[in-house]
């Protein structure tokens, strides 16, 4: 893990706080609407390209923890997000919605790189990338309209268009790219070449698409200050629940240790990046959606980090059997 990405959560506040200062004090702000949407594309582009289908194999040697996986992803989290939200954010619907944009998209990218950290099993994480990805094209807009009930406000076509547009662009070009590289260059080129300028790419990306959009609704983010803050107690609830109750249904399954860090990431880590592009798409007049989307990441990102490094440390004195080796957790 680079210094870059382990500082992720410094830079992306970084840039929110810079984004506010242009937008409240120049009229500059307004040049960000039409720099969110396509930066975000751009990077979830970058994101898609290294992405490896090959990997899906992988899921037949754990089918026990794919099920485990899908459960909790796709039942378990959208009744706790729902819960959350109507609970702690009932007279807010747009944190609400927000809210569970985030909650309800399991990671497709940086829980690998906490898996690794803490010693998962990294093949079966891989492999569950694409079948999380198209889980949610097809899952989010049923999940927002059936879990936000009138606070959506919008209808099934303008979502499932968002949901296209920012998920399914992104991974046409990217399969694109990776097949033009690989007739062009050749596979190890694309993977030593290609994978490595795209990764160094996000995180810039990222930052860029917050800057510009705290720019743009600098005005609203200051009128609505602290409103934001009411997403930190439900976020918080979150993060603590999910390593509990996949630690806990890990031990009753059995699974071996690299399995079990695999399953804690693969439902902790939230894919907030896409979250964020289908909402600045399917809700362009209501921006604290898309503000709730930049707060959960300076949560969620120092609690993976923190999470992989007691995992790894009870780890190296709890398992038995060799489950922490280097061999059986790749």
């Amino acid at each position: 893990m680079s210094w870059v990405e382990r500082l992720q959560s410094i830079f992306v506040a970084a840039a929110a706080l810079a984004g506010l200062g242009i937008g409240l004090i120049s009229p500059l702000g307004e040049v960000g609407q039409y720099v969110v949407i396509p930066a975000l594309l751009v990077m979830l582009t970058a994101v898609f390209m290294q992405m490896d289908a090959s990997h899906v194999g992988e899921v037949r040697r754990a089918r026990g923890l794919v099920m485990v996986s899908l459960i909790l992803n796709y039942a378990f989290t959208p009744a706790l997000a729902w819960a959350l939200g109507s609970g702690l954010l009932g007279d807010q619907p747009d944190l609400r919605i927000g809210l569970l944009l985030l909650l309800v998209t399991p990671c497709t990218d940086w829980y690998l790189i906490f898996t690794a950290m803490a010693r998962g099993h990294t093949g079966i994480a891989a492999a569950l990338m694409p079948v999380n990805l198209l889980l949610q094209l097809v899952l989010l807009p049923i999940y927002v309209l059936l879990l936000s009930g009138e606070a959506a406000m919008v209808d099934a076509g303008t979502l499932a268009e968002a949901v296209l547009l920012m998920l399914l662009t992104p991974l046409v070009a990217a399969l694109g790219l990776r097949w033009a590289a690989v007739r062009l260059k050749g596979p190890r080129w694309r993977e030593q070449q290609l994978n490595q300028w795209a990764s160094r790419l996000v995180i810039p990306l990222l930052c860029l698409a917050v800057l510009a959009m705290f720019a743009w609704q600098a005005p609203v983010v200051a009128e609505n200050g602290l409103e934001i803050l009411l997403l930190v107690p439900p976020l918080a609830i979150f993060f603590m629940v999910l390593p509990v109750v996949s630690t806990a249904v890990a031990w009753l399954l059995r699974l071996p240790g690299p399995q079990r860090v695999t399953l804690t990431m693969a439902t902790t880590a939230r894919n907030s990046p896409i979250a964020l592009g289908i909402a600045v798409a399917a809700f362009p007049d209501r921006p604290l959606i898309a503000v709730a989307l930049v707060v959960g990441p300076l949560i969620e990102l120092p609690v993976l980090a923190v999470l992989s490094q007691i995992i790894r440390y009870r780890g190296r004195h709890h398992t038995t059997g060799g489950e922490s080796t280097p061999s059986s957790a790749q």
